[in-house]
C-alpha cells in the first residue's frame, strides 16, 4: 500500500501487482496482466524524469509558463486553472484551483484518462508502463494456464512507441520502433482492426493538439514531432514520415490551419514536403509554407536534431526563411452562347440585394469628406447584421459582419453609435453579429494581416459574411515604401495581396 498518508490521499499505490489465482477463470474474456518488477515509486520517478513528455502527451493543449505547466482542466481545455510543478521535490504534483482536485503525476494520469486510482490502479499502471517503455498489453486465452510473457519481436525489443489518437483523444493506432543491427525499423498497429498494419486512411499524429491550435508544424517522423511538442509547439507527422503515401493519409485535421512543413534536409524530404503541401491545401488549410533548412546543417538534419542541439526552435520557426506554397491554378473554362442561354439554374443568392454585394464580390463605398459616410455605413451594417432591409438594400438573413475601423477611437465610436438612434429591436438582433474595431493603428502588411485574421477568427470561428475596411488609406500597403492609394499599381497590389489574402 502507499508508504505515507499523503501518498494514500493522492493514489493507492501497489508496489507489485501479480495474479496468484491458479483456478480456472470464470470470465471468458479475462485479461492477464504481466508481472512487472518496478515499484510504483520507480515508475513515478521515471515519469518525473520525462515530465515534459508526459505532460505534453496527457494535455497537448497546455503550455509551459514561469517554470510550471498550466492547462484549463484535466480535459485539456485551454486556460491556467490547472498547474503542475516541473522541478524540485514537488515535481509532478498538480492542483486544479477551479475544482480543488490534485495529487501526484500518477493521479494526473488517472484523472486525464478518466480512471479511479482506488479501483483501476493496475490498469493505470499498465497504461503508464506501456507509454514509458513501449510494452503492450497482452491478452491471453482464458483456459487455465498461467499467463505468459509476450513473444519477443523478431526485430528485438521495442525501443520507442507512439500513440495516434483522433481529435477527441480516442486511440486509433500505435507505431513501434525497433533498432535491429540492420538499422531502425517501424511497425504500425491498427488498434481498431487489431492488425499489424497501418489504418486506412492513415491518421496524423497529435490530433488533439492539432484540434486546439491555429498553427501546426508538419515534420517527418514521430520522433521529430514529439520533440517539438515537448517544447510547446503544435506539431504532427504523417505515419511513415517521408515514406507516407500522400493519397492514403487523412489530411482533414489540418483544415482551417496555418501549416509550416519542416522537411528533413535531403532530396526526399523536400520532395515529400512539396507533395504533402499540395495535399494539405486541398484539405482546406488556410496557408502552407515550407521551411528552408539552414545551409550549414548536415544532410538529413531535422527538427529532432534541432531540439537536441539546444536550438530555440520557437524563435527559429519565427525567423527561418520559408517558401510559400500555393494550390495549382485550376483549369479555366469557356462557355458557348448556347450553354449560357440554356442554363436556367437558380442564381446565387445575393449577400446584399439587389446585386449590391454578391458572393466573392467587392464593394467600394466613397464620398466627399464630412458628408456622413461613417454614420451611413454604421446604420447600414447594423441593419444587415439584424437581417433587416435598409433603404432598398436587403440581406437574405442576419449577416455576420467584421468592421475593420481605423479612424474613430473607442469612446467616440460608442458615442457615435448611440447618436445614430437606431431602433432597439434592430440593435438587439444585431448586437452579436456586428464586430467593430476601435481605430486600429496598423498597416495591412503581412504582420497586419496576421493580427486582423486572428481577431476575425476569434469572433467568427465558423466564418462570416462581410469584411469592411474603413478607411482604406489608414491601413493601405502598396508593397513599396511611399506607395500611394492613388497609384493604380499600388492599389492593385493592395487589393490582390492584402484584401484578397484577408478574405481567403
Amino acid at each position: 500500500m502507499a508508504d505515507t498518508p499523503q501518498d494514500q490521499d493522492n493514489v493507492i499505490a501497489l508496489d507489485r501487482w501479480r495474479d496468484f489465482n491458479d483456478a480456472e477463470p470464470q470470465n471468458p474474456d479475462a485479461v492477464y496482466v504481466r508481472d512487472f518488477s518496478e515499484t510504483t515509486e520507480e515508475i513515478k520517478a521515471r515519469m518525473v524524469f520525462n515530465i515534459r513528455g508526459v505532460l505534453s502527451y496527457l494535455l497537448p493543449g497546455g503550455v509551459y509558463r514561469a517554470g510550471k505547466f498550466v492547462a484549463g482542466d484535466v480535459r485539456g481545455n485551454r486556460g491556467d486553472s490547472l498547474s503542475v510543478e516541473l522541478t524540485g521535490p514537488k515535481a509532478g504534483m498538480w492542483h486544479d484551483f477551479a475544482t480543488g482536485e490534485g495529487g501526484d503525476i500518477i493521479a494526473l494520469w488517472a484523472a486525464v484518462s478518466g480512471h479511479d486510482t482506488r479501483t483501476d490502479f493496475p490498469a493505470i499502471m499498465e497504461d503508464i508502463r506501456g507509454w514509458l517503455d513501449g510494452y503492450t498489453r497482452t491478452y491471453h486465452d482464458s483456459r487455465p494456464t498461467k499467463p505468459k510473457s509476450p513473444p519477443l519481436d523478431e526485430l528485438g525489443p521495442v525501443t520507442a512507441k507512439w500513440d495516434y489518437r483522433d481529435g477527441d483523444g480516442n486511440l486509433i493506432a500505435n507505431v513501434y520502433r525497433y533498432d535491429p543491427p540492420g538499422g531502425k525499423q517501424f511497425r504500425p498497429w491498427d488498434v481498431i482492426n487489431r492488425k499489424t498494419q497501418a489504418p486506412d486512411p492513415r491518421p496524423l499524429y497529435n490530433q488533439p493538439g492539432i484540434k486546439a491550435a491555429h498553427d501546426v508544424v508538419l515534420v517527418e517522423g514521430e520522433k521529430s514531432a514529439q520533440a517539438l511538442i515537448d517544447t510547446g509547439i503544435s506539431a504532427t507527422t504523417a505515419m511513415n514520415g517521408a515514406k507516407a503515401p500522400i493519397e492514403k493519409t487523412d489530411w482533414s485535421p489540418l483544415k482551417g490551419k496555418r501549416v509550416l512543413v519542416w522537411p528533413d534536409k535531403d532530396g526526399p524530404g523536400w520532395q515529400y514536403a512539396m507533395a504533402a503541401s499540395q495535399a494539405i491545401l486541398a484539405a482546406g488549410a488556410i496557408s502552407v509554407s515550407v521551411l528552408l533548412p539552414p545551409d550549414d546543417k548536415p544532410d538529413k538534419w531535422d527538427a529532432a536534431d534541432a531540439v537536441e542541439e539546444g536550438l530555440d526552435v520557437v524563435e527559429f520557426i519565427k525567423t527561418a526563411p520559408t517558401q510559400s506554397v500555393f494550390a495549382p491554378v485550376r483549369a479555366v473554362n469557356a462557355h458557348t452562347l448556347r450553354d449560357l442561354l440554356g442554363d436556367v439554374s437558380p442564381m446565387p443568392e445575393d449577400i446584399i440585394a439587389p446585386r449590391v454585394l454578391t458572393p466573392s464580390g467587392m464593394l467600394v463605398f466613397g464620398g466627399a469628406p464630412k458628408v456622413g459616410k461613417s454614420d451611413f455605413l454604421l446604420s447600414w451594417l447594423v441593419h444587415m447584421a439584424a437581417g433587416v432591409a435598409f433603404l432598398s438594400f436587403a440581406p437574405p438573413r442576419p449577416l455576420k459582419v467584421f468592421y475593420l475601423q481605423a479612424e474613430i477611437q473607442y469612446h467616440y465610436l460608442r458615442e457615435r453609435i448611440r447618436q445614430i438612434n437606431l431602433p432597439p429591436e434592430i440593435i438587439g438582433d444585431a448586437q452579436d453579429k456586428l464586430v467593430v474595431t476601435p481605430q486600429l493603428k496598423l498597416i495591412l502588411n503581412d504582420a497586419g494581416l496576421e493580427a486582423v485574421s486572428g481577431l476575425i477568427r476569434k469572433h467568427f470561428p465558423n466564418g462570416l459574411d462581410i469584411i469592411v475596411i474603413d478607411p482604406i488609406r489608414n491601413v493601405f500597403d502598396g508593397g513599396e515604401p511611399g506607395a500611394s492609394e492613388n497609384d493604380n499599381n499600388a492599389m492593385l497590389f493592395f487589393l490582390r495581396d492584402r484584401v484578397e489574402k484577408l478574405r481567403d
